[in-house]
């Protein structure tokens, strides 16, 4: 997905900020709100002041599916958001594909839906490198001894894949400039403000920038496009109560296309549809990712 670093308070994995509203009291407790209320974590890969309102409507719609109050927070980071699953203050998180990884590992979390196209199919997006249109940057061989921005670390196409695509090119990173910018926006305006000579661009952030005007990509040129990453996965924490991850799991497939496509704007969704089942196995090329570049949790 940032997937960028936000600063926000690490209270937030104490006392989350409430985005959706929470009728009142808690629920009593049942199989659909086994603690009173449901905690959901949203991994930062985008200004909070952006997908706060966006995440909102999708509060909204699970707690009426669920009769349960929903509190959604943006966390500090991915680390953050896996520790807060870890010591049991999320029951649902949405993690970058990468993110995800090291969440199952480390906080048992498991993948319940994504974000699917109009025809039922899962999306996905693409990681780039981008240059002015006039450098004489062609290839990511050329990148020697230029500087490049790349996102936060731990983000799948704003770090790990575009490191990934530097070692398949034979080049080892001392042998260029990488600065982590904090977050994809960040790159890419550091791009545009002539700061770096390349930065990592993802499908993602190009939508956005482009829908708002900010980003003309025929002023730019792509030298790298990875394979596509099956979108962000939401995930339920993996000791949640069985009947409490079928409840979720059906509620959030049930939803209707209006309740998630202002997230999907973000996300690279287009045509938007409902969201659609994800499992383990779809993001096994993630692991093998991991596991080739040698990551572990530190990583992330």
């Amino acid at each position: 997905m940032k997937r960028s670093k936000v600063t926000l308070a690490m209270l937030a994995l104490v006392a989350p900020l409430a985005l959706a509203a929470c009728g009142g009291e808690a629920q009593a407790e049942s199989a659909t709100c086994p603690n009173g209320k449901i905690q959901f974590g949203i991994e930062p890969y985008e200004d909070p002041a952006k997908l706060e309102p966006a995440y909102q409507v999708l509060g909204q719609a699970l707690e009426k599916k669920l009769d349960c109050p929903v509190e959604v927070t943006v966390l500090e980071d991915y680390s953050a958001e896996v520790l807060a699953m870890q010591n049991g203050k999320l029951d649902l998180g949405q993690f970058g594909p990468l993110g995800y990884v090291f969440a199952s590992e480390r906080a048992g979390a498991e993948p319940l839906v994504s974000f699917g196209l109009a025809d039922g199919e899962l999306s996905s997006y693409t990681g780039g490198i981008w240059v002015a249109k006039d450098s004489s940057i062609d290839s990511i061989e050329d990148l020697k001894g230029k500087d490049l921005a790349l996102g936060s670390i731990g983000s799948t196409s704003g770090d790990v894949l575009p490191r990934y695509a530097l070692a398949e090119a034979g080049l080892q990173e001392n042998e260029l400039n990488i600065n982590y910018s904090g977050g994809h926006p960040e790159a890419l305006l550091a791009l545009k403000n002539g700061t770096v000579d390349a930065a990592q661009i993802n499908s993602q952030s190009l939508g956005t920038a482009q829908s708002e005007g900010t980003f003309n990509p025929e002023d730019f040129k792509q030298i790298w496009k990875s394979e596509p990453i099956p979108n962000d996965p939401i995930t339920v924490r993996g000791d949640a109560p069985e009947e409490f991850k079928t409840a979720v799991k059906e509620a959030l497939l049930s939803l209707d296309t209006e309740d998630v496509e202002k997230i999907g704007a973000f996300l690279d969704v287009t045509p938007p549809g409902p969201l659609v089942e994800v499992t383990k196995e779809t993001y096994q090329p993630l692991f093998d990712l991991a596991q080739t570049m040698k990551l572990s949790e530190k990583d992330v």
